[in-house]
């Protein structure tokens, strides 16, 4: 059995750049994340003042997958005209012979949890318009494309679909954790 079911979900940390890379470079070629944006990335996922959350899924010691979100705190724009707290997915990587298991459902939903977490009013992201597989897993949890972003990814010069999802804490359930499913290491906060 491989897939949703057997990989364990668990804190991004730094010792695991090294298999995010290979995925990122195996799944990314073009736009390829470097080890120093991961590295950024991390520095701000810990601690009181966190504003990041990174996840890996791990099966038979090894990385199948890996997720993170960020939260500004104030990037929305809330009734009246008041700033709102707002997450952006970052990235969502699933190893090719885990396509179509819903290892990509779990790490969204606990993206979404995390947001729910930092009090995130909605969620933004971009997607590759070449990207269907994603667009239909985005849309599938609320998603809607509320523009185009021309010439996003670089450098291929591919358009990205932007992508919002408004109450977070609608498509899924933080507390759900609980069952198992979540991810093992620190709170989000800490």
């Amino acid at each position: 059995m491989t897939g949703s079911e057997t990989a364990v979900l668990r804190e991004m940390r730094w010792w695991d750049i090294d298999a995010v890379l290979d995925l990122e470079r195996d799944l990314f070629p073009e736009d390829a994340w470097s080890r120093g944006m991961f590295w950024s990335e991390l520095a701000h996922a810990r601690g009181p003042g966190a504003t990041r959350r990174y996840v890996v899924a791990e099966e038979d010691g090894r990385l199948v997958g890996y997720a993170g979100l960020t939260t500004s705190g104030a990037e929305g724009e809330g009734e009246g005209g008041g700033s709102v707290a707002a997450a952006d997915v970052q990235t969502i990587a699933v190893s090719r012979d885990h396509w179509g298991t819903g290892l990509g459902s779990r790490l969204l939903t606990e993206l979404l949890r995390a947001a729910t977490a930092f009090e995130c009013v909605e969620v933004l992201l971009e997607c590759r318009v070449d990207n269907v597989r994603a667009q239909k897993l985005y849309e599938r949890f609320g998603f809607e494309t509320i523009g185009v972003r021309r010439g996003y990814y670089q450098p291929g010069n591919v358009d990205a679909l932007v992508m919002r999802l408004t109450d977070p804490s609608t498509s899924v359930n933080p507390a759900a954790s609980a069952d198992g499913n979540g991810v093992q290491g620190t709170e989000t906060h800490g």
